[in-house]
């Protein structure tokens, strides 16, 4: 199993439940990997593919990217965005995963 589907896995196990008010949905490209991720105030759910036709944050980017961001806190920066390095509609949303998962 690769680092990125070990993420993937213990997101439900790691969510801070309350830190959302509402429901939202992510969906991840990350490589092959394709994830929907749903949060809601008390519970996270992760489904293969593209579960909904349109999330509420999008991220697109490369394994290692990625693992990068999420175990060792390195966010993406402009640069990295306007770059395509990191593909995304809500930049402030990413920077809110370490709040809701305990994942570093």
């Amino acid at each position: 199993m690769s680092e990125v589907d070990q993420i993937f896995q213990q997101m439900p196990s790691r969510y801070n439940p309350g830190k959302v008010s509402a429901t939202r949905v992510y969906y991840f490209s990350i490589g092959d990997v394709k994830k929907t991720v749903t949060v809601t105030p008390a519970a996270c759910t992760v489904q293969d593919g593209k579960a909904v036709e349109n999330a509420d944050v999008v991220l697109k980017t490369t394994p290692k990217l990625f693992v990068n961001m999420v175990l060792k806190g390195k966010m993406p920066g402009p640069i990295d965005i306007a770059r395509g390095k990191i593909k995304t509609n809500d930049p402030a949303a990413l920077a809110e995963l370490k709040d809701l998962f305990r994942l570093s």
